[in-house]
């Protein structure tokens, strides 16, 4: 469901896909992340659409707030909580200092270690 806020001039709407792509970018800012799964780097997820996205990033919007499902393949330089504690923050300040919604789950599934 698409987040609509009102604003002085009308109304502004977030698409699913908009949330999708912030936390995925900011998902593979952390260190140890190699890509979402499904192979999708930081440089590609503008470009990929929201159909490669759906399968390692999905977003449940309800009112002004946001969960997120990750799926991430990592690197192995870096213990799976350091970097799924990482990947987590950034997901929430990006989404939260972005679209002004509040982030209450964020659930990370760690999908394979790139070798």
């Amino acid at each position: 469901m698409d987040k609509k806020m009102n604003e002085k001039l009308g109304d502004v709407r977030i698409a699913d896909e908009v949330i999708s792509a912030i936390a995925g970018l900011a998902a593979t800012e952390a260190k140890g992340v190699t890509s979402l799964a499904g192979g999708i780097l930081h440089d590609q997820i503008t470009y990929s659409g929201s159909r490669s996205l759906s399968r390692c990033v999905r977003v449940s919007v309800d009112d002004n707030e946001v969960e997120v499902k990750l799926a991430l393949v990592l690197d192995g330089s870096v213990p799976v909580p350091e970097v799924s504690e990482d990947a987590g923050e950034r997901v929430k300040n990006a989404i939260e200092s972005m679209t002004g919604m509040v982030v209450t789950d964020i659930k990370i599934t760690i999908a394979g270690v790139a070798v």
